[in-house]
């Protein structure tokens, strides 16, 4: 096969590859896409509007954390069993093992290798407000993490995974005291009608 053989192959390869994409660029022209106004898959753990509009109602942990069960932490927490093991001298995983991760501090498993972000943070303690923040978005809580879970958006939810994860320590710590019910707005006084002298 000579040169002139191999110059009508690679042109035609090459005209096809233009024809392809002139055809990409006028099918975008004339099919534009629309979002959905109701998803047809919901994607576990993706935010959503609904969710986004929950999260800013949202009470503090501890009174979520009043009302957490274990057992539901236990479930819950089997999306998390992927990369994280919980048993006692387990093996760290994609993640650490997560024994006992109640009120230590941040980046502490020996053999784990974290990232610079993460290290970054090894003064901070996971008490109940880090670990409902780093549950509910890892990348917003620290920025740059290599963790690539998008977050769980329903505060329940995170409380019964801290719950589990505190009743899996040896020597677990206390919850928080749930904070005192608001109490209703108190009756205005009626004002005084003037008297008539």
């Amino acid at each position: 096969m000579d040169s002139y053989e191999w110059n009508r192959i690679a042109g035609a390869a090459l005209a096809a590859l233009i024809v392809l994409l002139g055809l990409t660029i006028i099918t975008g022209y004339m099919f534009i896409p629309q979002p959905l106004a109701k998803q047809a898959y919901v994607v576990e753990g993706v935010e959503t509007e609904t969710a986004a509009a929950e999260a800013e109602a949202e009470r503090p942990i501890a009174f979520y954390l009043a009302q957490a069960s274990v057992e539901r932490g236990a479930a819950a927490f089997r999306k998390c069993a992927a990369c994280h093991s919980i048993e006692a001298g387990g093996a760290n995983g994609i993640g650490p093992n997560l024994h006992g991760i109640m009120m230590e501090r941040h980046a502490q498993r020996a053999g784990f290798s974290y990232s610079s972000a993460m290290a970054a943070t090894a003064d901070k303690l996971w008490d109940w407000e880090a670990m409902n923040n780093w549950l509910k978005n890892p990348r917003a809580y620290i920025p740059g993490t290599s963790m690539a879970f998008a977050g769980i958006s329903r505060a329940q939810e995170r409380a019964d995974i801290m719950a589990f994860l505190a009743s899996q320590d040896p020597n677990p710590p206390s919850l928080p005291a749930p904070p005192p019910e608001e109490a209703p707005a108190e009756a205005q006084p009626a004002e005084a009608q003037p008297s008539e002298a």
